[in-house]
């Protein structure tokens, strides 16, 4: 049976297909529908056998029709609507869309009049000088074509962090909840939350390892067996991620979790202090050499004896990679980092106002299921027509509804006015200050001329952090992670002046960018300049990303005391240039 990741990408391809046939209403729809499906805490598989198409329904989304859909993708694993659709229009919508510029609309024009259906027949396209003859195109955008099948090239195909964290997840709390399993822990480089991933390790203790294993290969999950064996097998997921699982002894889960945790250069460094000890630490333990080469095991069950035993703290495993942890916890003076659940607000988040697909009241009361104090709606603004964004009269007229539904909702949670202004070519807003200065939280964001220079840029992002009204920067290099590199700026410098000015920056928790990087948030933490952590929530669901941004900061070292939105209501904005 197909996953929740399998079913979510049918949907939206559907979606897509629907928009290339320019069909009102219904492309929408089934985008709703797939990000709903991504964001549901238990497999639509387990949904189903418990409450049938009536469960499907109850899906926030997801209508009677598409419930249907969903129905036969489970029970045939395959799904004839979808399929007479890819027939009509035959094309890897999947690695086209994944080229920075291109959407479902061009990718029909490319289809229909160069009969280019992936990226090899989009690059030869492009490389012939093809694509710059047609309507809607030209030079400028076959080139950033190239540009962008280059920058797909350079990713290696490597997985997002938000698309494989919560499968990997799920496989985790599955296998805790068989009887033969007495703990189970997902490790490697999802652990230590980076932001792209290559493949999943999953350690196990089990005493009856045969049948954790014959679980694990069948997983409706599974498209590939490739290693079979008693206490490690490997298999391949029909989204193309390779999963291996271990079954490691309970006296040595805590040596293996911290050996397949990684990463390898803080691996080296452990292993270094212990020789430096007279000790030997590998994947089954921590040792004590004597004499005759004899080990006598010291440490091996978990994490923290190991660690304690080489004389250092425990080191959360986001920071991992050798970049000075090992020293500070020698020391004994590691930042005490910022926990998953420190957050009290939300800083970014846009509704149906703009490109948003749900209220206001909706997106306030996802903030409440996630424990928040406060969100703030920050919709676009008109200079980005795409979106529909909000000019003066709108932002205006949605002040008064965030009121309203402020009062309705009587306090459980305070909602923010906000925008998400664009900074124009020269670095002047796209809104008035006249209009700025009446909300609670301005963040301001570069949405076009990606292509500017590096001193242009840098100059034009500074410009608008002069502006008295402009708290934040919103995801401050643009990049879009396996899509769009970032534009060139200056970062240093514009941490630099985000001191001088006292504006804040932001860690974008939107999977597609977790934008500043690590090493950026690193900077800014080091330099004193504050950082918000936001969801860029999209839809209700999309407020869970604040995860992945927490986990960001974590990685950049960052602690509630750098954090503004890990702050009281009132802190936070008396914070603020206003």
């Amino acid at each position: 049976m197909p996953s929740n990741f399998e079913i979510s990408k049918i949907l939206r391809e559907i979606g897509e297909y629907l928009e290339m046939q320019n069909v009102p209403f219904k492309p929408r729809a089934y985008e709703k529908a797939a990000l709903a499906v991504q964001e549901l805490d238990e497999e639509t598989t387990d949904l189903y056998k418990e409450g049938g198409l009536k469960a499907l329904e109850e899906i926030p989304g997801v209508g009677a029709s598409i419930a249907e859909k969903i129905e036969e993708l489970l029970k045939t694993g395959r799904l004839k609507y979808y399929e007479g659709l890819k027939k009509k229009a035959p094309v890897d919508l999947s690695s086209l869309t994944s080229v920075e510029g291109l959407g479902p609309k061009s990718i029909s024009r490319l289809y229909q009049k160069l009969g280019i259906k992936n990226l090899a027949d989009l690059e030869k396209a492009a490389r012939a000088g093809k694509i710059r003859k047609l309507e809607g195109f030209g030079e400028k955008s076959e080139t950033k074509i190239l540009a962008g099948i280059e920058f797909q090239k350079k990713s290696g195909g490597r997985f997002l962090l938000g698309d494989v964290l919560f499968l990997g997840r799920g496989i985790e709390e599955r296998l805790e909840r068989l009887p033969e399993v007495e703990k189970a822990m997902v490790a490697g480089s999802i652990r230590r939350r980076k932001e792209t991933i290559g493949d999943v390790d999953i350690l196990v203790i089990s005493k009856k390892s045969k049948k954790v294993m014959d679980y694990f290969k069948n997983m409706t999950e599974v498209a590939m067996i490739i290693a079979s064996g008693e206490t490690k097998s490997s298999v391949k997921l029909h989204s193309g991620l390779n999963v291996d699982l271990r079954v490691v002894p309970p006296e040595s889960y805590g040596a293996a979790l911290n050996y397949f945790t990684g990463s390898k250069d803080h691996n080296v460094a452990l292993r270094k202090i212990a020789i430096e000890k007279k000790l030997k630490l590998n994947e089954y333990g921590l040792f004590k050499v004597g004499k005759g080469g004899k080990e006598t095991m010291i440490a091996g069950k978990t994490e923290e004896e190991i660690y304690r035993a080489l004389g250092m703290d425990y080191i959360e495993p986001e920071m991992r990679e050798n970049t000075g942890e090992i020293n500070f916890s020698l020391k004994h003076k590691l930042p005490k980092i910022v926990g998953y659940g420190d957050l009290e607000g939300d800083l970014q988040t846009q509704t149906e106002w703009t490109d948003g697909s749900d209220s206001i009241e909706d997106m306030a009361k996802a903030g409440i299921k996630a424990g928040l104090k406060y969100i703030a709606i920050t919709d676009h603004t008109k200079r980005l027509a795409m979106t529909g964004g909000l000019g003066e009269k709108m932002v205006l007229k949605q002040m008064v509804e965030i009121d309203r539904v402020n009062k309705k909702l009587g306090g459980k949670i305070k909602i923010l006015k906000g925008t998400e202004c664009d900074i124009l070519k020269d670095g002047s807003m796209d809104l008035p200050d006249s209009i700025l200065s009446k909300l609670d939280v301005v963040g301001a964001s570069v949405h076009s001329l990606f292509n500017l220079s590096e001193a242009d840029q840098t100059a034009r992002i500074k410009k608008a952090m002069v502006n008295p009204n402009v708290d934040i920067i919103f995801h401050p290099t643009g990049r879009l992670i396996n899509r769009r590199e970032a534009y060139k700026v200056d970062i240093e410098e514009i941490v630099k002046f985000a001191k001088k000015t006292g504006t804040v920056l932001e860690a974008n928790a939107d999977t597609n960018r977790l934008d500043l990087k690590d090493e950026y948030i690193k900077k800014c933490v080091e330099a004193g300049v504050k950082i918000s952590v936001d969801s860029d929530a999209h839809s209700a669901g999309q407020v869970g990303f604040l995860e992945l941004g927490i986990a960001q900061a974590r990685r950049g070292w960052a602690t509630k005391h750098d954090i503004i939105n890990a702050w009281p209501p009132d802190k936070m904005k008396s914070f603020l240039k206003k």
